[in-house]
């Protein structure tokens, strides 16, 4: 087995060797150069102004969104209103509507009323009219059977006491009296 006691002091010791450098810069002078290298591109290409150039343009985007947007909402309040103004309307023409409805269902109803009564008088008078026909033919049957009976009664009587002779007289009678 290997003791880890024995193995620590040669871990914890500090290696003892030279930073490299190249052209007689340090490793931080490397860096540095290199970012000054491409801060100068960046700059040569233009790429801030590039960028700049891109974030206005999404700007620009975003505001002709914005105004697009406002301009939507104006016509769609416009939009609401009208039609509220609409609704309003069509409540009080159905308000309207129905009190029209309603005097036409009562002018309905008084002239259904009126022809009623009307048919029901009419009625009531042919009824009567039928009654008072009914009458008078009754009155002109029973005058026909009376002047029938008084006819039958008065041969019978004038056959039985009228003769020859008194058929003479009332002949001559008659016969002076033209």
């Amino acid at each position: 087995m290997v003791d880890i006691a024995a193995l620590l002091p040669v871990a914890t010791a500090a290696p003892a060797y030279a930073a490299p450098s190249a052209f007689g810069l340090e490793d931080y002078q490397w860096v540095s150069l290199s970012m000054a290298v491409l801060i100068g591109i960046i700059l040569w290409k233009k790429v801030p102004g590039a960028i700049a150039g891109g974030l206005d343009k999404k700007i620009a985007e975003i505001k002709q969104q914005l105004d697009e947007a406002k301009s939507l909402r104006l016509e769609a309040e416009k939009l609401r209103d009208e039609y509220a103004t609409k609704i309003a309307g069509a409540e009080k023409d159905a308000e309207a509507m129905m009190e029209s409805a309603r005097r036409e269902a009562d002018t309905i109803l008084e002239k259904a009323e009126a022809d009623s009564q009307a048919m029901v008088a009419r009625r009531q008078r042919m009824a009567q009219d039928k009654i008072a026909a009914a009458e008078r033919e009754a009155v002109a049957d029973v005058r026909a059977k009376a002047a029938n009976a008084a006819t039958g009664a008065s041969r019978k009587l004038i056959a039985e006491r009228h003769d020859g002779e008194a058929d003479r007289k009332l002949a001559d009678d008659i016969i002076a009296s033209i």
